[in-house]
């Protein structure tokens, strides 16, 4: 009998260790969940103070200012440069080179944080084969694509188009779309180029 009592005692204690040990990696388990939050409630904090600064910057303008008065696009113009370019050296044009030029209130071209659509159309097809290619540029990239001459700024988008205008010769419309992220307002202009 007393044997007995000695091996569940010894049942008792293997199983309150393994719990124990169970208990720990647990535990651990939320202390790690733990710092992970207090981090992340560290950096909500911090973007927070950002945001209040600038809603207090934003506050302290004049009843009088407006909208209107803050530069911001307000039409987009298609570089005269934009079109079709042999870039491999193959004897053949396979490259599409657009320029696009977001304008202000004034007249004056602006750097505007947005993304670009482009479509390639040969409107000479029938209505469903028409559409050549269309691309995607986000602002994270298209802020990396803004250049600079002598005379004129504008952003300047390069696609390859090798394969989707192979025989044409016909010309071809280049349609443009930006989208402002400042006012969501999106600007469309199209442009007609030769194969």
């Amino acid at each position: 009998m007393r044997t007995l009592g000695t091996i569940l005692a010894g049942c008792l204690l293997v199983a309150a260790a393994g719990c124990q040990s169970a208990i720990e990696k647990e535990v651990k388990t939320l202390r790690d969940e733990k710092k992970q939050l207090q981090s992340q409630v560290e950096q909500a904090k911090s973007e927070n103070e950002q945001l209040q600064k600038h809603v207090q910057l934003l506050l302290g303008l004049k009843p009088e200012t407006k909208l209107e008065d803050i530069y911001s696009v307000r039409q987009i113009n298609l570089g005269r440069y934009t079109g079709l370019y042999e870039k491999n050296k193959t004897g053949r044009k396979d490259t599409l080179i657009v320029y696009v030029q977001p304008v202000d209130q004034n007249g004056d071209a602006i750097k505007a944080a947005g993304s670009v659509d482009v479509q390639l159309w040969d409107l000479s097809r029938k209505e469903t084969e028409s559409l050549l290619g269309e691309w995607h540029t986000n602002p994270g990239e298209l802020k990396g694509l803004w250049v600079g001459t002598l005379m004129n700024y504008n952003y300047r988008l390069t696609f390859d188009v090798a394969d989707k205008i192979e025989g044409l010769k016909d010309p071809l419309t280049v349609k443009v779309t930006f989208t402002d992220y400042l006012t969501g307002k999106a600007f469309t202009e199209q442009k007609v180029v030769k194969p």
